[in-house]
């Protein structure tokens, strides 16, 4: 699934003729044949095991998400239970794979990339690979996001890592999941660039153990000291461009964004950001952040916002 083609494959294509592999391979039976092309997923504080909080979500959204985002870190086992609560709400999960201890800060060089290539995870690798091998490709792993950061262990320039380590991590995974007959949808999700970013052709590695590209990108408004109001092309732009640029051909998925109230209006925000992703021919879905973090990010952080957010996924084009 997820070829890698010489050019973008349209959501047309991706969804309507291989969608039964695809997105709708974990919504078998569950998501219509007329779902609109571009996907809504959700992250939320409780999770996939949190009924009541997807329940919510579902209520607020007017649809039920087709992806549900989770995170778990390198001393969690494989989320079995989560996935099958996913996969029984018609949800393809989606996780966020973390190599490092959450609450152990910056420096942790005993979780580096280089000591995962070298195979010091090899057995705890294999018990997330044995667990997952049975749903087959209805799962999505997302290792080691935004890597072209600063701010995670894995990052190069972080506890002595470099590009090369972090290529090398990521393919020592692929392989022990592959040899233990588990086959994943691998989910390679950056950070949006900024001036001084790792080059996103440094840390790619490569197309045949990347199915999915995916970028993570937030209007945060003028929550933070550093940042600014940004119209949604000034938010995602730079980033597909960016991804695009690598020339894989690769779907994209948008694996993490929202927006703050403060600074502008984010009902219009949201209004004019989803009809601008569903226009977009290569992306395939959006994962919208429904935490309260470092601004309030959620779907109903006002009720404008709700009503706005609602409105524009019943307006997404059908295939």
């Amino acid at each position: 699934m997820f070829p890698d083609v010489s050019r973008p494959v349209t959501r047309r294509a991706a969804l309507g003729v291989v969608g039964a592999v695809g997105l709708a391979a974990a919504t078998a039976g569950h998501a219509s044949a007329a779902a609109p092309q571009l996907a809504f997923g959700v992250a939320t504080p409780g999770g996939p095991l949190d009924a009541a909080g997807l329940n919510e979500v579902t209520r607020l959204a007017g649809e039920a998400p087709r992806l549900i985002l989770l995170y778990k870190d390198f001393q969690q086992q494989a989320p079995v239970a989560e996935v099958q609560a996913c996969l029984n709400r018609g949800a393809r999960p989606v996780i966020t794979w973390e190599p490092w201890v959450t609450s152990g800060g910056l420096q942790q060089p005993g979780y580096s990339p280089a000591r995962i290539a070298a195979g010091y995870f090899d057995s705890y690798l294999r018990s997330w690979a044995t667990a997952l091998a049975p749903f087959g490709n209805q799962v999505t792993i997302r290792f080691a996001h935004e890597m072209n950061g600063d701010w995670y262990p894995w990052c190069p320039g972080v506890n002595g890592t470099t590009a090369e380590d972090y290529i090398a991590a990521w393919r020592r995974v692929h392989t022990v999941f592959t040899v233990n007959g588990a086959r994943p949808q691998w989910m390679w999700s950056v950070n949006d660039p900024y001036f001084g970013s790792v080059p996103l052709s440094s840390v790619y590695p490569g197309s045949d153990v990347v199915d999915q590209l995916a970028l993570d990108s937030y209007n945060f408004g003028t929550s933070q000291g550093w940042s600014a109001w940004k119209t949604p092309s000034q938010v995602f732009a730079p980033g597909l461009d960016a991804l695009r640029a690598l020339g894989t051909g690769k779907r994209i998925i948008i694996s993490e964004t929202a927006s703050s109230e403060l600074g502008g209006s984010k009902p219009n925000w949201i209004r004019d950001a989803i009809p601008y992703l569903d226009a977009q021919p290569d992306v395939e879905a959006f994962i919208w952040f429904h935490l309260l973090k470092e601004t309030d990010w959620r779907i109903n952080s006002s009720k404008a916002s709700a009503g706005s957010f609602k409105k524009a996924l019943a307006a997404r084009a059908l295939p």
